[in-house]
């Protein structure tokens, strides 16, 4: 394994298709911080769901200024509710701009991070600074709803948890803002073929490839 100085990684992908996986093992073995940058836009719906303000943005900025990634990371952000609401907030430009700011701050700060996402490699990390390699993940539905379901302990029907991946990757893909798409160089992983063992291996023979 080579060792960097600096290693900008970027995981995009559709819901439930195993990206937050891939995104730790590969951060545990090349020692990278990792952010998901989902869970900011959880963690937003989150505040929203308990405090209802009148004006959600401003609300959401003042309290990004207040906390920090580490501090979201160690909440409890992946409930259906939040999961069902996070697809229309996500869709929102001003509250896409607040999060995004949030991650370049913590990006400038850091040579060596994985950011997994939806829009990583498309606009996060698209330029200054740019990724030095993009993986995209895709799963069978089928696969990534009963992967899910079991994640979540079966405390929801296996068809709702289906049908609010489909909804939440339809979603991301239609929006008008920030659209999941795979970049022209991004590497395909399909975690529905592989193991996630092997999915280490695939994605750690090409960094290990760059110079």
């Amino acid at each position: 394994m080579k060792k960097f100085k600096k290693l900008i990684i970027a995981c995009d992908g559709e819901s439930g298709s195993g990206k937050s996986t891939a995104a730790k093992l590969i951060s545990k073995k090349y020692k990278l911080l990792l952010v998901n940058s989902g869970l900011l836009y959880r963690y937003g719906s989150k505040l929203i769901i308990k405090h209802k303000p009148k004006n959600f943005i401003s609300f959401i900025n003042t309290r990004l200024k207040k906390v920090s990634y580490k501090m979201i990371s160690k909440q409890n952000l992946h409930s259906e509710k939040i999961s069902n609401h996070v697809a229309t907030l996500a869709k929102n430009k001003k509250i896409r701009k607040l999060v995004n700011n949030f991650q370049k701050k913590i990006i400038k700060n850091n040579k060596r991070i994985c950011i997994e996402g939806r829009d990583i490699a498309s606009k996060i990390l698209s330029k200054n600074p740019k990724y030095d390699l993009a993986f995209y993940f895709t799963c069978n539905l089928n696969i990534a709803s009963y992967r899910r379901w079991i994640d979540i302990k079966k405390k929801v029907p296996l068809k709702e948890v289906k049908k609010s991946l489909q909804k939440r990757t339809q979603m991301d893909k239609k929006r008008k803002n920030s659209p999941l798409i795979k970049v022209k160089n991004a590497i395909l992983i399909r975690t529905d073929k592989l193991s996630k063992k092997q999915v280490l291996s695939k994605m750690s023979k090409h960094i290990d490839k760059i110079n």
